[in-house]
């Protein structure tokens, strides 16, 4: 059977979506909570995936939160020898990073519901099913660099730089595909004191969850599904 790690940061940024899905391809999915426990512990056996998720720290933490050293070491040898990797959000921004990207604070938060812009690229990769306009969850404060070799995939006007490629084994996503919005009043609660800082306003965020859920749902599926057939040829069937 295929495994899929998934590395979470906090409990209600999980695998929303995402799960299931992954369960019907023939995956066995494991969650290691960061920095409860060593990381290595949960590497044994070697992921044929591993899933970088969200949170509400910086990529660039590593001096407060010193498990990020650990994470970043994983990706960059994952990354190395091609191996799969999916990146949300902070995920995406540890996948940068690792591949010699900078990440750094926007001065500004993007958080709330709109459409992506999809390069060129973006229009030939898995990605394709947005390109219809549908609005998804952005929810972050930093950003990161195309690194070296990627491929751009799409922007927004508050964010140069929404997702990239390297191949078809790494795929990083700045906004949350992946987030299972029959749930949001989950994000509210867990992410109350950054809403309250940033003056946003919850009506807004629920009404785009009721609004855009079943959309992004399938979008969803789309996406994640078109990623995962191409990794599907590159692993060993179950």
């Amino acid at each position: 059977m295929k495994t899929a790690l998934a590395l979470r940061h906090v409990p209600f940024e999980d695998l929303g979506l995402l799960a299931p899905l992954l369960q019907q391809r023939g995956y066995s999915v494991r969650t290691h909570d960061a920095g409860v426990g060593p990381l290595e512990d949960s590497l044994h056996p070697e992921p044929d995936l591993l899933v970088v998720l969200g949170g509400p720290i910086g990529a660039f933490d590593e001096t407060a939160y010193p498990f990020l050293a650990d994470t970043l070491a994983l990706l960059r040898e994952r990354l190395a020898r091609r191996l799969p990797v999916l990146g949300i959000c902070l995920g995406a921004q540890l996948m940068a990073r690792a591949l010699g990207a900078g990440v750094a604070p926007m001065g500004h938060k993007e958080i709330g519901f709109a459409p992506l812009a999809l390069t060129l690229d973006g229009e030939r990769s898995v990605l394709a099913p947005l390109a219809n306009g549908t609005p998804v969850l952005h929810w972050h404060g930093d950003r990161f660099e195309i690194p070296p070799g990627a491929e751009s995939l799409a922007a927004t006007p508050l964010c140069p730089h929404q997702a990239f490629a390297l191949g078809t084994h790494a795929l990083a996503l700045q906004f949350h595909l992946e987030a299972d919005l029959s749930r949001i009043e989950q994000w509210l609660v867990g992410h109350a004191c950054e809403l309250a800082a940033a003056g946003v306003d919850l009506q807004a965020l629920r009404s785009g969850a009721r609004e855009h859920g079943a959309a992004l749902a399938q979008a969803a599926q789309a996406v994640f599904g078109a990623w995962l057939d191409g990794l599907d040829k590159g692993l060993p069937s179950p």
